[in-house]
């Protein structure tokens, strides 16, 4: 039975913890999947921002996307879905490595068990505010404009709206259980679903959904909690035996004195 990975919210180029950190992390991460990996599924905001001009595209991130080109160039497939931070892609991460980008969830059955993956953040009615943003950011003419920006003054706005918004952002996210937009969503969509996988609450959650299932929220990457352990889960489904989801965390980061 293959492997597959399911990773979120990793928001690299943010500069808060130890972003360098993060980066070796992730690529550690990606270095070590096996050759029984079926695919690997990010599931949004792995940049913390990352807009496409037809030349060019944020600085750094040169070695995560060399070692995903790695990953893709064993025959891994890698599957890219925009997420609130990391959606204006409009080509790159597809003709030069190979991605599969999906703007909206994916409905995949894998090893005979049904999947509902996104990044969260277009599933369910979320307050006004962030409907109102979400549908500025995919705004075609809106797009059109801020490409009108030089890069260096469109990467600038971006990076200080998105450290603003880390500053506000609570450090723990209560998960509101049936209340929850994304869990309203799961239980009620159409289709037989075993596993909902989403990121973007930055908290690790599993819960039962009504008609069976489950919803499995991945923790972001970003923060360090007790015992120096390093937040951020990866949900791999294929480990177990009996093909279920086992969410291990992150490597433990040692702090020396």
């Amino acid at each position: 039975m293959s492997k597959y990975y399911f990773v979120a919210d990793i928001h690299l180029g943010l500069k808060t913890d130890d972003p360098a950190d993060r980066e070796r992390r992730f690529i550690a991460f990606l270095d070590s999947l096996g050759n029984d990996t079926g695919g690997l599924f990010l599931l949004g905001d792995i940049f913390d921002f990352w807009y496409e001009y037809k030349y060019v595209i944020p600085r750094g991130h040169t070695r995560t996307l060399g070692a995903l080109a790695r990953v893709r160039d064993r025959g891994i497939p890698v599957h890219f879905f925009a997420g609130n931070h990391d959606l204006w892609t409009f080509g790159y991460l597809e003709q030069e490595l190979g991605m599969q980008i999906h703007r909206d969830e994916l409905y995949i059955n894998l090893e005979g068990k049904d999947f509902l993956l996104a990044h969260g953040h277009r599933m369910g009615r979320h307050p006004f505010k962030n409907r109102f943003l979400n549908g500025m950011f995919h705004n075609k003419f809106l797009q059109i404009l801020f490409s009108c920006l030089h890069p260096r003054w469109a990467f600038f706005l971006a990076q200080a709206w998105s450290t603003h918004n880390g500053k506000q952002r609570p450090v723990s996210y209560k998960f509101r259980q049936e209340e929850e937009p994304v869990y309203k969503y799961a239980a009620s969509y159409p289709c037989p679903v075993d596993y909902c996988i989403v990121g973007h609450l930055h908290t690790s959650v599993r819960c039962p959904l009504p008609r069976g299932g489950e919803l499995i929220v991945l923790e972001d990457w970003l923060s360090v909690g007790p015992a120096g352990t390093v937040r951020g889960d990866i949900g791999i489904f294929g480990r177990a035996e009996k093909g279920e989801i086992e969410i291990i965390k992150a490597p433990v980061m040692i702090h020396l004195d």
